[in-house]
Order: C-alpha cells, then structure tokens, then sequence
C-alpha cells in the first residue's frame, strides 16, 4: 500500500515535490517544531514562491523562499530527475545565500 502525502504539488519550475505524511510529522515533531500546523504555509511557499535559490552546499538542493510578516518560510527540495522531495521547512528571518534560478 503507498504511503498517503502530506505534499504532492507542482512548483513554478514544472516538477513536483512530494512528502509523506509520516516525513511531515518528523520535520514538524523533530527538526522543526515551529512549523507544527505550518503545511499550508509549506504549499504555498512551494507553489508560488517569492524566490527560488540553489543551495550552496548541494546544487541539486533548492531553497524555495516565500515571505510570511514578520519572517519567511523556507522549504528545502531535493531535486531528482522528474519530481522533488521536501527534506525540510523552517521559518527563517532572511533569505539564504545561494544562486537565484527563479523569482516572482
């Protein structure tokens, strides 16, 4: 039986980005509490984002940046040849470094 996805959404660079429920209940339990009922903010960020960057760390890593007040929402994408995974999503107070491939 497949896993039920917290994310499956279509970004503005033409791929999908996926997350299990299960996953989703890690970022939020684990990595990053603060976005604990956060997901709608994590779909939007990824469907329209205000910005796009590449990682510095990983080129196959994009940041996808939207600006919520007082702070942004950053999720983090690891890209595969046709869809994305969502490793992260954390609040953040400024955009993070790295190549712009894509903005509003």
């Amino acid at each position: 039986m497949a896993e039920s996805l917290a994310v499956d959404i279509r970004t503005p660079l033409g791929f999908r980005v996926i997350c299990s429920e299960r996953y989703w209940e890690r970022i939020t339990a684990i990595k990053h509490p603060a976005m604990r009922g956060k997901l709608e903010q994590v779909l939007e960020t990824l469907a329209k984002p205000d910005e796009i960057r590449l990682s510095i760390s990983d080129s196959n890593v994009l940041l996808f940046h939207r600006r919520t007040v007082p702070r942004w929402v950053c999720a983090v994408v690891k890209r595969g040849d046709s869809i994305g995974f969502l490793l992260t999503a954390y609040p953040a107070d400024k955009v993070k470094q790295g190549e712009v491939v894509w903005t509003k």
